[in-house]
């Protein structure tokens, strides 16, 4: 498959008061054209300083892209001037932020933003922008599109302002779509409406989407693979089918028994005990070892090397080391 979007031994900082947080640490994932690739850890977890990056929307100051590199279609983001990201954003790479209503310029008509972008970005006339909006407002599935363009956003519900945002995202056809948990604010009834319009758009305009959430089942129909995220590193990655039935690390497997499932009668939900480590001080070991059931005295000292399962199964966990497989084979004895 083509190669869409490389990134390899991210880093991001942020210079504070208190000191620096290592907020993306040594992040390396690639993504293919047409694919949805799932970014899924808990909140803090550098999930999101990862899209910015990608989108070179990091504050500086505070924050910094201290290391790595991020190629989109061969050329290295990380390199081109403010002015070049600014032609490539909103129509090569689009992002949907989190939240609909902040998203939003409530002063302005719906019509107004949809047509914002290809106005800045595309040689269009009005007439043809609003043809155009027109047409995303139909691919979203917004009824009456005529009277709705000239309404504001708060005359919307929660699910349509964020079919807006997403038509706004695609109007100038970018190749990248970054979607930064676009359910979270929604019932389940419109996160299932939302994730199978991401299907329908992409199977329509062969867009490669990058879906950003906390929620595993909100991945598990429409991911192709995932990648697990814990104190700003990438601990798990693997196809959908390898994290959900193959998952190796303690702290993938906690994700999802901490996810209610139809199909396992259980009386309660296991949580994961503890809290994230501080990312002023990252612990030099796995950052899990003080929350994992399974830990042992290495864990703490050495980061584990990457093991890999198969062309797309791969983790960091020393629980993956043949020394510590012949320990729990003869444990288990």
């Amino acid at each position: 498959m083509e190669e869409i979007l490389n990134v390899r031994n991210l880093h991001v900082n942020f210079s504070t008061y208190g000191g620096t947080v290592k907020g993306v640490r040594g992040v390396s994932f690639h993504l293919n054209k047409g694919e949805t690739l799932a970014i899924v850890g808990e909140s803090g977890c550098g999930k999101s300083v990862t899209a910015n990056a990608i989108m070179r929307l990091i504050p500086d100051p505070p924050g910094k892209i201290s290391d790595g590199t991020i190629t989109f279609k061969g050329k290295a983001l990380t390199n081109v001037s403010e002015k070049e990201m600014r032609s490539i954003r909103g129509v090569d790479i689009s992002m949907i932020f989190q939240d609909p209503m902040t998203a939003l310029n409530p002063t302005l008509t719906i019509g107004t933003q949809l047509v914002e972008g290809l106005l800045e970005h595309r040689r269009t006339t009005r007439a043809e922008a609003k043809e155009k909006a027109l047409e995303m407002m139909d691919l979203v599935g917004i009824p009456n599109p005529e009277e709705r363009l000239k309404q504001y956003p708060h005359q919307f519900s929660g699910g349509m302002r964020q079919r807006i945002v997403i038509a706004i995202a695609l109007i100038c056809d970018p190749e990248l779509l970054i979607a930064d948990e676009p359910t979270t604010a929604l019932d389940v009834t419109i996160q299932a409406q939302i994730l199978e319009l991401f299907e329908q758009i992409q199977e329509q305009t062969g867009v490669s989407i990058i879906l950003i959430t906390h929620d595993l089942g909100v991945v598990a129909k429409i991911a192709d693979r995932i990648v697990v995220m814990y104190a700003g590193k990438i601990i798990e990655e693997g196809t959908r089918k390898e994290i959900f039935y193959q998952p190796e690390h303690p702290y993938t497997k906690g994700l999802l028994k901490s996810v209610p499932r139809l199909d396992i009668k259980a009386e309660e939900l296991i949580p994961i005990d503890g809290t994230p480590p501080d990312l002023f001080s990252p612990p030099q070991g796995c950052p899990f070892t003080a929350r994992c059931p399974m830990a042992m005295e290495v864990c703490d000292k050495v980061y584990p090397i990457q093991s890999e399962l198969s062309d797309t199964h791969k983790v960091d966990c020393w629980l993956q080391d043949e020394r510590a497989q012949q320990l729990l084979a003869s444990s288990s004895r």
